[in-house]
């Protein structure tokens, strides 16, 4: 790139200086237009902002980061690292991701999604290695996806709302699959569910809720909510009577039963259960720290507080949190509860 801007800067210079090769006309103005500009005031003359990196830009540098890292001479641990050993750091960053949407602070957010879109290098990487894949496959292949799962943006099909919306993705994702699957002894399309392409590896309570959604969307499903509680409160009594009279294999069945139950109720009320889970998690946690901040006030271990205590204590921290809350919340009924996003 060095060397035609040196020729071309030289030619000029030469052209300038030859009395026996007159400049054409085009030339003459361009010349003129650059001695004029010569004579500006150098304060008048902004100098040219370099270019940012673009999203590809930093996309490469990071692709090339993680080659870098896992190639002869880079990092041990990045080399010693297979799809298998990733995957609980897989799950942690994505869990963290949602920390960092709790958190409501822009530069965790950042940070955490960056974290976990390591993860998709990361595997990329390894893949191809193998010759299996690489990230260009990747990128391709959900950019290709999105298009053939919207057609009423990029193609010609027809979405009133958000339902339709979801109900077309679920046809064509079917649709796909049908095409894709194929039984390897008789050469036949294998047998599609309504149920298909819930991972087993992802969460119990993701998992149910992902059946349950898949299921409704055939028609099997309560007229309202009245119909899962009355489902919740079966589930209880035999729960109650396995206890007493059956065994621990039985229990824990009744016991799954229960909370299937329960993730039920949340996807018919349009709440992710692992998220509210979470989110009791975290209220547990942050009691039970008042708990033993109240307990040290009073010049106490809170292991020493006798039971009954502790449930004052208890208590005492759930209302200093509940007036916090009610600060700085809005208040709603479950009536008002508003509907987001159903997963695809």
């Amino acid at each position: 790139m060095g060397s035609p801007k040196k020729t071309s800067k030289q030619s000029v210079k030469a052209k300038g200086k030859s009395a026996a090769a007159p400049v054409p006309a085009a030339k003459k103005i361009v010349v003129a237009k650059a001695t004029k500009a010569s004579k500006a005031p150098a304060s008048d003359v902004k100098p040219k902002e370099p270019s940012s990196p673009s999203v590809g830009d930093w996309f490469e540098k990071l692709v090339a980061i993680q080659k870098r890292l896992r190639d002869p001479g880079g990092c041990p641990w990045d080399i010693e690292q297979t799809h298998q050993t990733l995957r609980t750091y897989l799950i942690e960053e994505a869990y963290e991701v949602l920390d960092a949407i709790d958190s409501g602070e822009d530069a965790k957010f950042v940070e955490e999604l960056g974290d976990l879109l390591l993860q998709v290098t990361f595997h990329s990487q390894i893949a191809s290695e193998a010759n299996r894949f690489n990230i260009s496959d990747v990128v391709q292949s959900i950019h290709d996806k999105m298009i053939r799962r919207h057609p009423h943006v990029f193609g010609e099909g027809q979405a009133k709302d958000s339902e339709e919306v979801l109900r077309n993705w679920a046809k064509i994702k079917a649709e796909e699959k049908a095409g894709k699957e194929v039984a390897p002894a008789t050469g036949e399309a294998k047998r599609v569910s309504a149920l298909d392409g819930v991972p087993k590896s992802i969460p119990a309570t993701l998992e149910g809720l992902q059946l349950t959604k898949k299921a409704a969307r055939t028609g099997f499903d309560w007229e309202n909510a009245k119909g899962v509680f009355d489902k919740i409160s079966e589930e209880t009594v035999e729960l109650q009577h396995t206890l007493e009279h059956g065994t621990a294999i039985e229990a824990e069945e009744e016991l799954g039963d229960l909370l299937f139950a329960v993730v039920n109720l949340a996807r018919f009320l349009h709440i992710d259960p692992e998220i509210a889970l979470k989110r009791a998690n975290g209220k547990f946690v942050r009691r039970f720290h008042e708990m033993e901040r109240l307990a040290a006030s009073r010049g106490r271990k809170f292991e020493d507080v006798p039971r009954p205590e502790k449930e004052s204590l208890w208590n005492s921290a759930k209302e200093l949190k509940a007036a916090q809350a009610a600060a700085t919340a809005q208040v709603s009924s479950l009536a008002g509860v508003r509907k987001p996003s159903q997963h695809r």
